[in-house]
Order: C-alpha cells, then sequence, then structure tokens
C-alpha cells in the first residue's frame, strides 16, 4: 500500500489546516485509516482514526471537537480537517492504513501502510 500525504503549512493560533491522504495499492473501501502525529524526540501518538464505511470515527481526548477525518471512497482519499489549531499540535502528522475495520481505540501496530509525514506548525 502507498500513501501520499499532502496540506504541510503554518497558522497561527486558532487557525485551521487540512491534511489530505491518497491510497493506492490495495483496496480502498476495505481499509481504515488513521492519522498520528510526532514531535521530535516523542513517540508517535494516535490522533483519530475512521472506519471502512466512515460511520465509525474516533479521536484522542486532545483533538476532540476541534479536529475530523473524514473519507471520500470515490477518489481514494482520507482528509483530516484541523480547526482551532493550538501551538501543542505542532508536529509531523502521518496518515496510516490497515485492512482491520476500526472497531476500538486502535494500537499503532495494526497499522502497516504508511504515509510520509507533513508537517504541521501552529505559531504566532
Amino acid at each position: 500500500v502507498q500513501l501520499q500525504a499532502s496540506g504541510e503549512g503554518w497558522c497561527r493560533p486558532g487557525g485551521s489546516l487540512r491534511l489530505s491522504c491518497v491510497a493506492s495499492g490495495r483496496p480502498f473501501s476495505s481499509s481504515s485509516f488513521g492519522w498520528f502525529r510526532q514531535i521530535p524526540g516523542r513517540e508517535r501518538e494516535w490522533v483519530a482514526s475512521i472506519s471502512w464505511s466512515g460511520w465509525r470515527t474516533l479521536y484522542a481526548d486532545s483533538v476532540k471537537g476541534r479536529f475530523t477525518i473524514s473519507r471520500r471512497n470515490a477518489n481514494n482519499t482520507v482528509s483530516l480537517q484541523m480547526n482551532s489549531l493550538k501551538p501543542e499540535d505542532t508536529a509531523v502528522y502521518y496518515c496510516a492504513s490497515r485492512t482491520k475495520d476500526l472497531i476500538t481505540i486502535p494500537s499503532i501496530t495494526d497499522y502497516d501502510g504508511w504515509g510520509q509525514g507533513t508537517q504541521v506548525t501552529v505559531s504566532s
């Protein structure tokens, strides 16, 4: 599976950014996806995930109510809309894929496909 992320950018606190990830290499409709982020020197942390159908979404407490994960099966794209951004959201963001559907909060080890990472910077 190949994942190509885009949407790298900078904004001020309170601003918005949108990340997208285009997947290829295995059936999109039977893949669930997640977004993770990583700050240098720290472990990669889970941000949000979406099920095969898109009906189930889960979020880390730190982003709940501010971030929205979505998918468009027609163009094999998963997106992360990030609103009310804070400086602590600054990180490299990664999209990830797995064949297992989303039922509960996933483990990072469940994902076997990873994008290249895209930098998000929030600062004044």
